[in-house]
């Protein structure tokens, strides 16, 4: 610890920090411009000028570290000058339009100007003009390069933290503009984070523009929809119609950034798509009804199928308390455990129950990342988590954490990685056992007898792979702890279970050798980790507790005043099965769209017209809705509050920031209805109460309460096992295959079926896509762009191409997220990643070019 003494006031502070940093525990305000907390210091903006006793010039608060007895003025005349001589150069060409800037009411240029600027300016020159008009970067984001004051913050966000490289300078001195590639923001992700930390109205959101004034809105702070990542967020309303989101940077884990998908793919909630009045089949058709006669139909067709089989599948993007009501009223009312919260894979929870209660850490991402090494393992990070990846990249070139990579697609990540395996689609469980193999023939530090019990079930050092995996292994034991973060699109392949058997015989060795591993999943859905603790799963009750766990179903029972069943039940694919053979009586969706989501569209359409009762719940018209014999229409998003547990298990508040539309309620009012028409009563059915109900009787959310959940939230309780010690044998290793193979998953601008409900994000979307490498397409001979139809054993379907040179071969990936497409045709249950073949769709009159005259591209290794 160092001494300061800051205005007279004397502190004790780290070695290594900065003056400026002092002064802000101190509560002493110095003005900044160029400073950004988590970046490194810039110093050009001379804002934050001090004086420093012993030296003979003003020097940067944000760049001067504190030295022991350091002596430190920031109010001095000298000081207030030259703050008041650095503003008016600023204002000599800033433009005085401060009427019509958006950033009118929160610029800190303004706010600046008023505390320490002058009161005349001494500069009388024509102020410098770039442009005479604003500049459309890109559909959302607009520039005014008058207005710049050069601070770089806008150029080093996109570079340092979101990694992008879409922004940069020209020229110099004060002829410096900051500009897109050739005056385009093309290439960008265009998360709008150099909207957010432009400090005046240089940058500025287009779908923003001209439409109210900070002081004309109300702002909720709540929780984004979209990925696991929990991102903090406010939206901002006026008169009840949504105007914007922005973020805080002294406010949860993104600490002030968002992808594109958060701060521009909020207006889905103002979907012209949505359900406004309950819906029921009549005549083959779904019309409209009040509800006392979906009450009346709904009552009949109930009594008609009481006796058979009902089955519930849930969205993981409701909040905790509805997923909870859901799951009690399907085990309680309805009497079954066939419930489940995935309509895109199966949960083999028996792995996977016990992978979670051994190593899972509910801890802050920026905590477990801090660890010496992170491996992450399959999907795209890039793309499913983008703002897991800014916290990521910083881990890696800031923190020094070991970054270690294992994915069959190519990420941003991978350029700031230690080590990157590249996997085949399909074989995640057989690179996993690679590396264990790789891990052990590396080991040193493993007692014998241990090494030879592992060895004789994983098959020693005969499969350890390549050199990539023996470079991961090599990775993983020269670091301290380590920290596995898994993505959810594991869980897409029948060989799930072996993947997860794999990790956790991973994990359990770097026990084994001391590195006390974590783990934390990926996952693409807001409250995906909610669903799983809440029950949502037919042989997990609430807590992640086995339904043939007769001490918790006991405590449950006399909870909720009835029984519950004592058998497992099936899945959403085993649930379809039940459709699809005449069993299911009634199937209760909300939130859901399996007929979009599920493999298999054509037997997914078939099961559910074959149930003897299909219910649907929902805020929009989806493919699913239209197949119902009753739609009952749900508030979405913004319109109930709740709460979400995120990735890191960390429980936030979701807030009400508008009113439902039309004769829409709220889904927890719709299960009191449903409740109703069987005799049953759901207690308690109050959000608040239920909360308090799952802080009863939810062991990791024992103790928590809605007060104690500010803008940081609360961490659920992580009470970890150790281990059985038992290890699992390799899979077999896949039959190599020269077919291209189909994967899935989220593309950057959207996010499953939900965010294509968004006008703005549709804007700066891509259409369609297929995406490939270099060399498989030139095998094909098609080119960037070209329309390609994509067929399978089971459909068709075209798009446009998009050529990736870090894919590997053989691997084809189109977005689950267009519905144009019906993806979803194409594939087999059962079966993924999907065999397809790829060919060029020859459009009438195309004008052709000879090609082949440049170098061959080279065959990925």
């Amino acid at each position: 610890m160092v001494r300061i003494t800051i205005d007279e006031q004397m502190l004790e502070v780290e070695a290594g920090s900065t003056v400026l940093q002092a002064a802000e525990r101190l509560r002493i305000d110095i003005p900044t411009f160029c400073y950004m907390k988590r970046l490194p210091p810039l110093a050009s903006c001379r804002m934050c000028l001090v004086e420093i006793e012993g030296q003979r010039r003003l020097q940067p608060s944000c760049a001067t570290a504190v030295t022991d007895g350091m002596v430190v003025r920031t109010n001095t005349p000298l000081i207030e000058e030259t703050r008041s001589s650095m503003l008016d150069m600023l204002l000599a060409n800033h433009p005085l339009d401060c009427p019509i800037c958006d950033k009118g009411g929160e610029c800190e240029l303004q706010n600046q100007v008023m505390a320490y600027g002058p009161r005349e300016s001494r500069f009388r020159d024509a102020k410098r003009v770039f442009h005479s008009e604003d500049i459309r970067l890109s559909p959302v984001i607009i520039m005014n390069v008058n207005r710049c004051i050069q601070c770089q913050r806008c150029v080093r966000m996109c570079e340092e933290v979101v990694g992008a490289v879409a922004l940069g300078t020209v020229e110099k001195g004060m002829d410096t503009a900051v500009t897109g590639f050739e005056g385009s923001l093309a290439s960008c992700d265009q998360c709008g984070n150099c909207v957010e930390v432009c400090p005046v109205g240089a940058l500025m959101s287009f779908p923003y523009r001209y439409k109210a004034r900070p002081w004309d809105l109300a702002e909720t702070d709540t929780v984004c929809p979209h990925c696991g990542t929990g991102c903090q967020l406010t939206v901002g309303t006026r008169k009840g119609e949504f105007m914007r989101v922005r973020s805080k940077w002294d406010e949860g884990l993104n600490r002030e950034t968002l992808c594109v998908r958060g701060r521009f793919g909020l207006d889905f909630v103002a979907s012209l798509d949505r359900i406004k009045r309950p819906m029921v089949r009549r005549d083959g058709a779904l019309v409209p009804v009040s509800w006392e006669e979906a009450q009346n139909y709904l009552r009949q067709r109930l009594s008609a199928v009481e006796g058979r089989a009902a089955g519930g599948l849930a969205s993981p993007r409701l909040p905790n308390e509805t997923l909870y009501q859901f799951q009690k009223m399907m085990r309680t009312m309805f009497r079954t455990n066939n419930i489940d919260c995935s309509s895109r894979w199966s949960t083999p929870f028996d792995v996977l129950g016990p992978l979670v209660t051994s190593f899972f850490s509910r801890a802050p991402l920026q905590d477990v990342i801090g660890n010496a090494c992170v491996l992450v393992v399959g999907g795209n990070v890039t793309e499913e988590n983008p703002v897991t990846e800014y916290l990521l990249r910083d881990a890696a070139r800031r923190r020094q954490t070991r970054l270690l990579m294992l994915s069959v697609r190519p990420s941003r990540l991978d350029a700031d990685a230690r080590a990157v395996v590249r996997v085949s689609p399909g074989c995640e469980a057989a690179s996993l056992a690679a590396v264990v193999a790789s891990v052990v023939a590396a080991g040193k530090d493993l007692p014998d007898d241990v090494l030879a019990d592992i060895g004789a079930t994983i098959g020693g050092p005969a499969a350890t792979g390549s050199d990539a995996t023996y470079r991961l292994a090599t990775a993983l034991l020269e670091g301290g702890s380590v920290t596995a973060l898994v993505s959810a699109d594991l869980l897409r392949s029948p060989t799930a279970r072996a993947t997860l058997q794999q990790l956790n015989n991973l994990l359990q060795l770097l026990r084994l050798l001391g590195k006390n591993p974590t783990m934390q999943f990926l996952f693409d859905r807001a409250n995906q980790l909610g669903a799983w603790d809440m029950g949502v799963l037919p042989a997990a009750l609430p807590g992640l507790r086995t339904v043939a766990d007769n001490a918790a179903r006991a405590t449950l029972e006399r909870a909720w005043g009835a029984e519950i069943p004592s058998e497992p039940g099936v899945d959403f694919d085993g649930m379809l099965q039940l459709c699809d053979r005449g069993r299911m009586g009634a199937l209760y969706i909300v939130g859901s769209d399996p007929l979009m989501s599920y493999p298999d569209r054509e037997f997914v359409q078939r099961a559910l017209r074959a149930a003897g009762l299909l219910i649907v719940q929902d805020a929009f018209l989806t493919d699913t809705a239209g197949l119902a014999d009753v739609v009952l229409p749900a508030a979405s998003y913004g319109e109930e509050s709740g709460t979400f547990t995120n990735n890191e298990g960390r429980l936030q508040k979701v807030r009400k920031f508008r009113e439902p539309v039309a004769e829409v309620r709220g889904n927890l009012a719709i299960f009191d209805f449903v409740a109703a028409l069987q005799s049953h009563t759901l207690r308690p059915s109050v959000q608040t109460e239920i909360f308090d109900e799952i802080a009863r009787l939810v062991p990791a959310y024992e103790g928590l309460t809605q007060d104690g959940l500010d803008a940081e939230g609360a961490f659920t309780k992580a009470a970890l096992v150790l281990p059985a010690g038992r290890f699992f044998a390799p899979p077999a290793v896949p039959i190599a295959t020269d077919r291209l193979m189909l994967v899935t998953g989220n593309c950057l601008f959207h996010n499953g079926y939900l965010s294509e409900r968004s006008e703005i994000l549709n804007t700066v979307a891509d259409d369609p896509y297929v995406a490939m490498g270099a060399w498989d397409a030139a095998q094909l001979g098609l080119s960037d762009g070209d329309q390609v139809a994509v067929r399978s054993a089971q459909h068709e379907l075209t798009a446009k191409l998009k050529i990736d040179r870090h894919f590997p071969q053989g691997l084809v990936f189109i977005p689950e997220n267009y519905r144009a497409l019906r993806l979803n045709s194409l594939m087999r249950r059962g079966e993924y990643p999907c065999p397809v073949d790829v060919k060029k769709v020859h459009v009438p009159f195309e004008i052709t070019t000879v090609a082949g005259f440049g170098a061959e591209p080279e065959r990925p290794s």
